[in-house]
């Protein structure tokens, strides 16, 4: 297994309703696990995990998965949080840029 540290572009000062559809997102993910001490997460079993918070740096995953596994769940992930936001997400450091809301 591996451990991943990465921050998508969607910005803490996004509005309530971009965290009302997150939150639905959450749930339709693959290994649904709820809320855990108040963070999203996923699997939470046999040594799996994955957990998303947000900081000043974007919405930041941790997981610990096989690396195959990691990436099929986090490219899903990217591709219906565009779909739904209406915008190109991904990681800043591969050029996302953040989309700031007034």
């Amino acid at each position: 297994m591996e451990i991943y540290n990465i921050n998508l572009n969607i910005h803490y000062s996004a509005p309530q309703e971009v965290w009302h559809k997150l939150e639905s997102l959450y749930r339709e993910m693959p290994n649904w696990n709820n809320f855990v001490n108040s963070c999203p997460q996923w699997y939470g079993s046999d040594g799996k995990l994955i957990e998303v918070s947000i900081e000043s740096s974007g919405l930041q995953f941790y997981a610990k998965l096989p690396s195959e596994e990691w990436n099929e769940w986090i490219t899903l992930f990217k591709n219906r949080a565009t779909k739904l936001l209406g915008y190109e997400v991904g990681e800043p450091e591969d050029g996302f840029e953040f989309h700031y809301y007034d």
